[in-house]
């Protein structure tokens, strides 16, 4: 058990989990900082919820950042700054949202990439 979760939750480095948590992070901050200033309360579901997609965050961009060097490759795009911002943010606002469903795709490639590479 203990090998199958070092895997899958130790399957990607630590400062890309770390940098990726901090944004997650950040992005929970938002939502509990709209929640209060709108006059509501957070539930324990609310704030469970809110962990739960911070820290499953990292590997859900993982699975995002896969798929866009899938279907882009190395190539390079030149594009006005504060776009591309708006549009980086856009995309982690939906990784973090959707965490909880997409994240298991990603750790199940980590523990199948990480098994492959044990043999």
């Amino acid at each position: 058990m203990q090998n199958m979760i070092k895997k899958t939750f130790g399957g990607l480095s630590t400062q890309y989990y770390l940098r990726h948590l901090f944004f997650g992070a950040i992005l929970s901050g938002l939502v509990i900082m709209m929640t209060l200033n709108g006059q509501s309360t957070l539930t324990l579901g609310t704030i469970s919820l809110l962990l739960i997609n911070t820290l499953l965050y990292p590997y859900a961009r993982f699975v995002y950042e896969s798929i866009i060097h899938f279907i882009m490759g190395d190539n390079i795009f030149f594009i006005n700054a504060l776009v591309m911002l708006i549009v980086k943010f856009i995309t982690m606002v939906l990784c973090w949202s959707f965490a909880i469903f997409i994240a298991p795709i990603g750790l199940a490639y980590l523990y199948y990439h990480h098994t492959k590479a044990a043999h």
